[in-house]
């Protein structure tokens, strides 16, 4: 099909749809929430930037701070006005871990309880709580670019496994710290670490020894990207990559990362499956997944994203503006 017979056959299209007109961009609803251990902005259009924000801390998670990275991260996976997220940490490092002083109350609240099925029921609490607040990434539907300087350690090394992109610095290490404190890491690096390396041997000697490993062999390894001088310039990098991918369908993007997850939990064959036979319009119900087999494709290609898109390549026109989703 020559160009313009392609571009003859999408003006068709286009004109038997409900084309969206260009929007007007109104102010986010989560410009308004207001948080303690997380300074959120944003730096781009349809960008936003959480920064871990415990500097003093070195940016270590106490209770507080899982739980607002939780709320944080489902109200930018909500938000239209969210296209892409950048995650960093504010001050001398990414983040050391665990907040000890947490911990050790933690320790107090369970001292309190002599029977030994209270004492789980309270734990158990707690880790599923942590373990949303680290897969938080994950489940939101935006790409999530994390941006890690210094130290990543324990419960940071544990939240960039559920990231999308990972950059870092020339001065980073990362660190499966949980086994030099006695336990092994339960909120999720050692289920993703071997889906990200791809070497077993690396990942048990990783998670088993506690030791770190710096850029360099993290760049070998896969488990980052890219590695920068400095911060300052990842930062801009981040923010030049996230504006790329913001200006994209936010219905490609967001079924793209949909997708990648869902094939690698699920496979080839039902991944295939599961992005070609959705029967729901994807701007009226563009979160639902109720039905394990099937996914966004069919509408997809229905899209006004697609059909603008393909219309300026096939005419050479501009990239076209794209509607919320």
């Amino acid at each position: 099909m020559t160009q313009q017979v392609l571009a003859n056959s999408l003006l068709r299209m286009t004109q038997t749809s409900f084309l969206r007109p260009t929007f007007i961009r109104k102010q986010s609803s989560i410009a308004t929430m207001k948080f303690k251990t997380i300074n959120l902005t944003s730096p781009k259009p349809f960008v936003f930037h959480v920064e871990l924000n415990r500097p003093e801390k070195l940016n270590s998670f106490n209770h507080e701070m899982f739980i607002e990275f939780t709320d944080c991260f489902k109200a930018l996976h909500n938000d239209e006005d969210c296209r892409v997220v950048l995650l960093s940490g504010a001050g001398r490092m990414f983040s050391a871990g665990l907040d000890l002083t947490a911990a050790m109350k933690m320790g107090e609240v369970l001292a309190e309880q002599e029977d030994v099925a209270r004492r789980c029921k309270i734990f158990r609490e707690k880790i599923t709580t942590y373990q949303e607040a680290m897969s938080a990434p994950e489940t939101c539907i935006k790409p999530v670019i994390s941006l890690v300087h210094n130290g990543c350690i324990g419960a940071g090394a544990n939240l960039i496994t559920a990231v999308d992109i990972r950059y870092c610095t020339e001065d980073t290490y990362f660190q499966v710290k949980e086994v030099e404190l006695g336990m092994a890491a339960d909120i999720g690096a050692l289920q993703r670490l071997p889906l990200i390396i791809g070497n077993a041997s690396l990942v048990n000697e990783l998670c088993l020894t506690g030791r770190k490993i710096g850029a360099k062999e993290s760049l070998e390894a896969g488990l980052v990207s890219k590695v920068f001088k400095d911060k300052e310039s990842m930062i801009a990098s981040g923010i030049e990559l996230a504006e790329s991918l913001a200006q994209k369908s936010p219905v490609a993007v967001q079924m793209t990362k949909r997708n990648i997850l869902y094939s690698r939990d699920y496979g080839v064959k039902a991944g295939l499956q599961h992005i070609s036979t959705y029967f729901i319009d994807a701007r009226m119900c563009p979160r639902r997944v109720s039905d394990p087999k099937a996914d966004w494709n069919q509408v997809m290609l229905q899209s006004e994203d697609f059909m603008n898109a393909a219309m300026a390549l096939a005419t050479k026109s501009p990239p076209p503006t794209f509607s919320k989703l």
